[in-house]
């Protein structure tokens, strides 16, 4: 019986096998024959609700569901096999309105319903500025909304709620495995690096067609995750080296983007959670993560000088902020600096109810000549929502940190605010992602310590009495 109990464990710890195997099989095929991926996508809706129905679990259901839409968005987008572009941010709400339905959420949320009241005002303004074209008026407002309303419902169904630690472990290899799928899909879609490598800038083409920011964004989430599992290691041995394989191909091919953002980012917010848990480890656990992290930087070396080869010296020039001929770059924030003064401007002009939602790509058209959307999502509140993007800003902010001081135990909850922060800081909100992750880091983490055995203790005490 205790053999067959210890088989079946084995074989749980395994599973996560079978699920890399198919993911690996999906980015194969996507290169081979793209259309099916929008097949793939309908199904996986449907997949997904069917478990939450028929599922006992619906917290983690959910989560697991919303998990994989956003760890997959830009795949999706990348592979054509979205229907309409914000459909990861669709079906994540769609996903979060059901486990509210059925759940309900937290009387302490309340301060997440404010702030998305407070971005309505913002309506208003953008009407001088599309009164003219409804249909571009609500394209536009859906499309700005989109990522605050997802970051919305992420924050009121996970503020206040409890979770064990392996599930919420789970929630995070669900949102690795499409991020797998993408980075074979990456290496199959353009193998000859160097044919394509031909400046420091960003890199479409080494990016699977695709955008390099929301990619490299991406990439650097699933290396993040896998670097904590490097620290916070899988039960069996086989699935620790197939992700930490993966973990060396997602940093590989980050770089090889040539977007410096999602690069960045993934290594302050590792360096937060490094912090976190060596301060929270005793002697052994912190002398093995001195030992992981030494190794960290070498095979981070390694990977650095392959990716240099490889680009024929022009990575290197890239994060120097050199240009293809060593020559230093004036604007080391390749435009987005403009775009953040011409946004403060913006906001001087309208310091109440801002410009409206939307209105920051007209303004730079007649203030800068640009038609750039905006790329920092701090700028684009105060800029299109004014002093409501001010209040806004700092409920985000302020809010999680009310939970961490009434005793919230999340050992993701700085780097996760971190993440949110720097990536709508240079990528605004153009995927679920750091809005999904920004809710991940109001869950309260359980972490599974025996409880003792009282019964047997009083027991005990009896016995020693007589």
């Amino acid at each position: 019986m205790i053999k067959r109990i210890k088989r079946k464990k084995k074989l749980n710890d395994l599973k996560p096998i079978s699920t890399i195997l198919f993911h690996v099989a999906l980015g194969i095929v996507a290169i081979m024959y793209r259309p099916i991926m929008q097949v793939y996508v309908i199904g996986c809706v449907f997949y997904f609700l069917y478990r939450f129905l028929t599922r006992k679990n619906k917290e983690k259901e959910v989560l697991i569901a919303c998990a994989y839409m956003v760890g997959g968005e830009v795949f999706f987008r990348m592979t054509k096999a979205m229907v309409f572009y914000e459909t990861g941010k669709y079906v994540v709400i769609l996903f979060l309105l059901f486990g509210m339905f059925y759940q309900g959420f937290k009387r302490k949320a309340y301060p997440y319903a404010i702030y998305l009241i407070l971005l309505l005002p913002g309506l208003i303004g953008a009407l001088d500025y599309f009164a003219g074209d409804l249909f571009l008026y609500r394209k536009t407002v859906l499309f700005n909304l989109s990522g605050p309303i997802s970051l919305c419902a992420t924050a009121l169904y996970c503020y206040g709620r409890s979770l064990k630690m392996s599930e919420f472990l789970q929630i995070l290899d669900t949102i690795v495995y499409p991020i797998i799928a993408m980075t074979v899909y990456l290496y199959l879609y353009n193998p000859a690096i160097r044919d394509v490598v031909t400046n420091t800038a960003s890199n479409a083409a080494t990016s699977g067609g695709y955008g390099p920011n929301q990619v490299s964004t991406m990439l650097g989430l699933g290396v993040f995750i896998l670097f904590t599992r490097l620290l916070l290691p899988y039960k069996h041995k086989l699935v620790q080296f197939t992700m930490m394989f993966f973990l060396i191909a997602m940093a590989h091919r980050a770089l090889l983007t040539f977007s410096r953002g999602g690069v960045y980012v993934a290594i302050l917010i590792a360096f937060a959670f490094v912090i976190m848990l060596y301060f929270s480890s005793g002697l052994r656990m912190k002398a093995q993560l001195s030992y992981k992290i030494l190794v960290t930087f070498a095979v981070t070396f390694g990977i650095w000088l392959i990716a240099v080869s490889q680009t024929g010296g022009l990575l290197s020039n890239r994060y120097a902020n050199e240009d293809s001929l060593g020559r230093e770059k004036e604007d080391i924030s390749t435009g987005r600096g403009d775009l953040l003064s011409a946004e403060i401007d913006a906001f001087a002009d309208e310091p109440i109810l801002g410009i409206g939602i939307g209105a920051t790509k007209i303004y730079h058209i007649e203030h800068l000549g640009s038609a750039l959307p905006t790329h920092n999502e701090i700028s684009r509140m105060l800029a299109e929502h004014g002093l409501f993007g001010i209040i806004a800003l700092l409920i985000l902010i302020f809010a999680p940190l009310s939970s961490k001081l009434q005793g919230q135990q999340n050992i993701y909850f700085y780097s996760f605010l971190g993440f949110w922060f720097l990536t709508v800081a240079h990528s605004s909100m153009r995927i679920a992602a750091p809005g999904f992750i920004y809710g991940l880091a109001l869950l309260n983490l359980t972490y599974g310590k025996k409880k003792k055995d009282t019964l047997s203790r009083q027991s005990t005490l009896q016995a020693r009495k007589k």
